[in-house]
């Protein structure tokens, strides 16, 4: 009875050694998982899940062609010019004009808008002809004169 015991006891504590062996193994291997696992967690993934991806370039393939700005700046309207002054060198003249945003800007003879162009600069007024009219070509073009008032003078 004695030696029946005995075994009993001896394979309790090889099974008790073996779990106790698999368990420090199974702690040292979730430290090498979390530790992989940071490292492929390390960089930045993005799924859309049927979403517009933000990340993605919009024109992407596609041939992008800028219009040029060949002498003026299309995007302005004359009625939307404010004439802030007028500098001569070199024996020719320069308006400095505000813009809608109030961006200042130097215009010379032959400058073009969205709507006309720069059609003569004098001492104390810019003179602008108005070719379109809300995007429609005038049959007739109106000559609109901006000045400088006296105490700008």
């Amino acid at each position: 009875m004695k030696k029946i015991r005995n075994v009993f006891i001896l394979v309790g504590f090889l099974i008790l050694g073996i779990f106790t062996l698999l368990s420090q193994e199974e702690k040292k291997n979730p430290d090498k998982e979390i530790g992989a696992e940071m490292e492929e967690k390390n960089y930045f993934s993005y799924n859309p899940r049927g979403r517009r991806d933000p990340f993605r370039n919009l024109l992407a393939g596609r041939d992008v062609k800028e219009k040029a700005l060949v002498g003026g700046m299309p995007e302005i309207s004359i009625d939307d010019i404010t004439l802030v002054g007028i500098i001569k060198a070199r024996g020719k003249y320069t308006a400095v004009i505000n813009g809608p945003q109030e961006f200042p800007f130097f215009i010379k003879v032959g400058d073009k808008f969205s709507d006309g162009s720069v059609l003569s600069i004098k001492e104390s007024q810019v003179v602008f002809r108005k070719t379109k009219e809300r995007g429609i070509l005038l049959i007739i073009p109106k000559d609109i004169v901006k000045a400088l008032s006296p105490e700008e003078l």
